[in-house]
């Protein structure tokens, strides 16, 4: 298993960034082993995204993902987004959703022995993360087949035609205005997780697959579900999943497990 730590230089955010890459390429010769069988393919890839208050090195700290890759030959590539939950600041000139679901992974495949099908890229995360996940998982659907989302923080439902007074335990207005922009216009908008679905429905483009889990104990469980709702309501293909858990990285080390199984259509326990 290949550990890299890759900085370059981000045009959608105008300076150097860092991601983290774990390639399962360097397996040992095994006897007996023919060439093609040892012979290096281009590999599926999953985008990882952290959560609020995280950094490129959480999943590699907190989770199981390093064995995860190795055991499934699958590439993961684990970027920074700050707190600004993956959404474009056109006003500061910090595309962080450009970054996630455009630039990165046009860089990524260009260094890196990664697969361009779409049937092998996957986008997922955690929290802030999920939300992310989920916003640029649709809205760059020609990249992505499958979209990862655990405890999604889907903050359209809770912010939007928010008052000045606003505050919810971890921001308030100020913070939220300066991140999505003018929050009267949030829904329906590039940052509406709903409205990019029915885009996507409207133009006939293939919507990417969705697996979310939340545990009952999470604080964001009521957008989870309502997201759930909607979905189903739109025949959007969906792999929904609720059990006892908090938002903690307990819940989320063990559900990337069976996420990353139905992700790579392996029929997960759930």
């Amino acid at each position: 298993m290949a550990t890299i730590q890759v900085n370059f230089f981000s045009k959608c955010l105008r300076r150097e960034v860092t991601f983290n890459a774990l390639l399962p390429l360097d397996s040992p010769v095994i006897p007996g082993q023919t060439e093609e069988e040892h012979r290096i393919k281009p590999l599926k890839t999953l985008y990882l995204l952290h959560g609020y208050s995280g950094s490129h090195g959480d999943w590699l700290s907190y989770s199981r993902i390093r064995e995860l890759s190795d055991k499934h030959k699958i590439a993961v590539i684990m970027p920074s987004g700050e707190n600004h939950f993956y959404v474009d600041d056109e006003d500061l000139g910090a595309l962080y959703g450009e970054f996630v679901g455009k630039e990165l992974v046009e860089f990524t495949r260009t260094m890196l022995p990664l697969s361009t099908d779409r049937e092998d890229t996957f986008i997922g995360g955690l929290s802030m993360g999920g939300y992310g996940a989920i916003r640029n998982g649709l809205k760059y659907a020609s990249h992505f087949s499958r979209i990862i989302a655990l405890s999604s923080a889907i903050l359209p439902y809770k912010i939007a035609n928010a008052a000045p007074d606003f505050k919810d335990g971890i921001a308030d207005y100020k913070y939220f205005r300066r991140v999505f922009g003018d929050l009267d216009q949030l829904l329906g908008s590039d940052k509406d997780p709903e409205a990019l679905v029915m885009g996507l429905k409207e133009s006939g483009e293939p919507i990417p697959q969705i697996y979310m889990a939340c545990g009952t104990e999470d604080f964001l469980l009521d957008v989870n579900q309502r997201f759930r709702d909607f979905l189903v309501r739109e025949n959007v293909p969906l792999t929904y999943v609720e059990s006892a858990g908090a938002h903690t990285w307990d819940f989320w080390s063990e559900y990337i497990v069976y996420a990353i199984e139905w992700a790579l259509g392996n029929n997960p326990n759930t």
